[in-house]
């Protein structure tokens, strides 16, 4: 299987960031565009020139509060060659089809819901043999756009270097900077008020580009999301928290015995919003976390790292309820389009720095090190 395309990215100016990022993945890129222009016509009945302007609010939202992010979403563009317009569309895709999928769906049941993936783990002092911390995810999606997905390294001074992976032309989903933040993040649904919050895209990237965990938290807890995601954050010092944030109110959790595992329903809390009809979005879910709950405690036993990261691996390949299990495959009994699969599953020792990643489901590759060190 192939592995995704590594690109290096380094200067102060988020122009010149975006300008590397879009000429280096060009071709990624349009294959991205080409994707969504047929999956939001299925999913959300909507053409690309529709999305675009569908997402022409979170434009002036993230020009208006988040400037430099938007200063970089042009220079990918540019570099890239494609209008500004659809790299915002790329970076809102989620809340796109959010918005937009009772369109397809034909009710407004609110019960009515997309299905999404991921799960994410972390584990510290007595859940790990080799006493070192560790964060990632198996992050699900859609099968088609596997090959779309890039390893970016940012070198951003003054801010924290990042290690981040995303759809090529996005500026933030999950990873780890050098200040020893993981953050990994989980789809919830629910339909909630129409108000123009900010994408999680942007949301994660400015988690990532915080210099301490109680920045990385501020952010979380005070940014009004357009969506409801679930963040995961892991610091090396060991500390962890999850956090369940929706455009209403939020929910949090912390580790027990060191590990800490969500996927894709309410754990702490159920919105109000959604507690009359309330139904997990992603059924299997409730199957995924119970299931990486009990093979990551696995690593509390051997000593070596090695070993610890061969325990991790092997729960996070888990196969029960295939193919919508914790290792995710496309099922073949849906139309291509609606097909899902586990992308890639990353690995961070945040201890170390040593950064792990198995593209695409962890049954078929091992864990491989990425070739840099969070923290040089």
């Amino acid at each position: 299987m192939p592995t995704p395309r590594v690109i290096e990215i380094s200067s102060p100016s988020a122009l010149e960031r975006g300008l590397q990022h879009g000429s280096a993945a060009a071709d990624l890129i349009a294959r991205s565009i080409a994707y969504y222009r047929e999956a939001f016509a299925y999913q959300a009945g909507l053409n690309w020139e529709e999305a675009q302007a569908h997402a022409a609010g979170w434009q002036e939202l993230i020009a208006q509060e988040y400037p430099e992010i938007h200063e970089e979403m042009v220079g990918i563009a540019r570099g890239a060659d494609v209008a500004l317009s659809e790299i915002v569309a790329l970076n809102c895709r989620g809340e796109i089809m959010y918005d937009n999928w009772f369109v397809r769906a034909g009710t407004a049941d609110p019960r009515r819901e997309e299905i999404d993936g991921c799960t994410s783990f972390s584990l510290s002092d007595e859940a790990t043999g080799d006493q070192h911390v560790y964060a990632g995810q198996n992050w699900d999606w859609r099968h088609a756009v596997r090959d779309t997905v890039v390893v970016l390294r940012i070198e951003q001074p003054p801010k924290p270097t990042l290690v981040m992976q995303v759809e090529a032309g996005q500026v933030g989903r999950h990873g780890a900077n050098s200040e020893g933040i993981a953050l990994n993040a989980n789809g919830l649904g629910g339909r909630f008020e129409d108000v123009i919050g900010v994408p999680q895209t942007v949301i994660r990237r400015t988690v990532l580009d915080a210099a301490n965990i109680a920045d990385a938290l501020k952010v979380l807890v005070r940014t009004q999301a357009h969506i409801a995601s679930n963040a995961l954050l892991t610091h090396r010092s060991g500390f962890s928290i999850d956090i369940e944030t929706t455009p209403g109110g939020h929910g949090w959790e912390y580790a027990v015995d060191g590990v800490l595992v969500h996927g894709n329903h309410y754990e702490a809390f159920v919105p109000p919003q959604l507690a009359a009809h309330h139904r997990p979005m992603s059924p299997d879910s409730l199957l995924r976390v119970p299931q990486a709950r009990k093979g990551l405690r696995r690593a509390a036993n051997p000593e070596k790292s090695v070993d610890v990261r061969t325990a991790i691996h092997t729960a996070m390949a888990d196969h029960l309820g295939f193919p919508d299990s914790l290792c995710a495959h496309p099922d073949e009994r849906l139309p291509e389009i609606d097909q899902w699969s586990t992308t890639l599953s990353s690995c961070v020792d945040l201890s170390t720095g040593d950064y792990y990643l198995a593209y695409g489901p962890p049954c078929e590759t091992p864990y491989e090190l990425i070739p840099f060190n969070l923290y040089s």
